[in-house]
Parts: C-alpha cells; sequence; structure tokens
C-alpha cells in the first residue's frame, strides 16, 4: 500500500508538471494528456521493466492510468490559473521527485535488489518520466542542464531510503528523511541556483 501511495501522489503531481509544460508548448488536449501521462508514468515503467515487475504497474491498475489523465485534464481546462502558479511548476517537478525516487527503491529491494542498485532504480524512477517529457518536447533533458541540480538530490534521497530500509531503520523515519533530502535539497539548490560540479579546467577545454 505505501508503495501505492507514493506512487499514486507522485505521478499526479509529475503529470502536472508534464502539462503544465505541454500547455506551453500550444499541444492540444490530446497532447497535453499524453504529455502528462508520459511525464507521470515514464520513470515507474521503466523501474518495473528493469527489474522484472511485470505486467508494469502502468498497465495492470487501472488507477496508474487514470491518475496522469486527470492531471492532464485538469490542466488543459485550468492553466490559466495553474499558470498563475509558473514557479510551483518547479516546485511540484521536486516534490514529484522526492516521492518517486522513494517509491522507486522500496520497491526494487522488494524485488531483491542490492541497497546501491536499488537506489539506482530509485534514481531511474524519479528521472525517466522527466527525461521523456523533455525529449517528446524538444528540449534537452533536465538532468543534462549544467544549470539544474537535479539527479544528485535524487540519488541522495533514493540512497537514504534504500540503504536506511536494507539496514532496519523504521520504514516511516527513512522514507521522511529521504524525502526531505532529496525534496527539500532539489528546492534549496534552486533557491541559491546552485549547480553541479564541473570538472577542473573544463571550461577552457
Amino acid at each position: 500500500m505505501t508503495i501505492l501511495v507514493l506512487d499514486l501522489v507522485g505521478c499526479f503531481v509529475f503529470a502536472l508538471s508534464g502539462g503544465l509544460m505541454a500547455v506551453r508548448k500550444e499541444l492540444d488536449i490530446f497532447g497535453v494528456v499524453v504529455l502528462a501521462c508520459v511525464t507521470g508514468l515514464g520513470g515507474g515503467f521503466l523501474r518495473d521493466m528493469a527489474i522484472g515487475a511485470t505486467p508494469v504497474a502502468a498497465l495492470s491498475d487501472w488507477r496508474y492510468l487514470v491518475v496522469p489523465m486527470t492531471a492532464g485534464l485538469l490542466t488543459f481546462f485550468f492553466h490559466p490559473a495553474l499558470g498563475r502558479l509558473e514557479p510551483m511548476v518547479n516546485v511540484f517537478d521536486a516534490l514529484g521527485l522526492g516521492l518517486f525516487v522513494i517509491a522507486g527503491a522500496v520497491k526494487a529491494l522488494d524485488f531483491g535488489l542490492s541497497p546501491l542498485s536499488a537506489a539506482v532504480m530509485g534514481l531511474a524512477t524519479g528521472v525517466g518520466g522527466g527525461v521523456i517529457r523533455d525529449v517528446l518536447a524538444g528540449r534537452v533533458p533536465i538532468i543534462l542542464r549544467r544549470s539544474i541540480f537535479y539527479a544528485i538530490p535524487g540519488f541522495a534521497g533514493a540512497s537514504v531510503t534504500a540503504f536506511g530500509l536494507f539496514f532496519g531503520g523504521a520504514p516511516s523515519l527513512v522514507m521522511a528523511a529521504a524525502f526531505v533530502v532529496c525534496a527539500g535539497w532539489r528546492l534549496l539548490a534552486m533557491w541559491r541556483q546552485w549547480e553541479a560540479p564541473l570538472p577542473r579546467g573544463a571550461a577552457s577545454v
């Protein structure tokens, strides 16, 4: 049940960010719903395929389709109001990242992966949908842009979840700490405009 709740809440939040991007790209209602669904479901789809959880949750449980579709339709019809909350798009994305890396790591552990592998799957869950969204929207994926401090907080949150649960930490405390580490670090990076480090002297190459 914990994985289901985390997945669905993260899916809804990510789908909102995908739908808002589709509106900014002036896509029609079908395009908005598709981009919302891809953003909300992409990471979990990749995770389930990688760990052998088939049929994947996005196809075997109707709720995984209804949630992002609903988010897409809400965005399409109420985008003027949501558009005024433009700064909230990145906030939604940061919260979704925090939820998804936790859900991905937990499910990977349940399927017998090592803590490190589970952390990688948590990161893949968190960034997969956003990567597909950005490619379809015609922009450089968010995790590859220097100005976006994104993947590092995601991997940190996934690692806290995977290693904390593996070594017997209380699930609620571990997941709360992981969410604060991931989403909090991401939001702080947005506020402080932090960038991921570059190799020394790379700017002069």
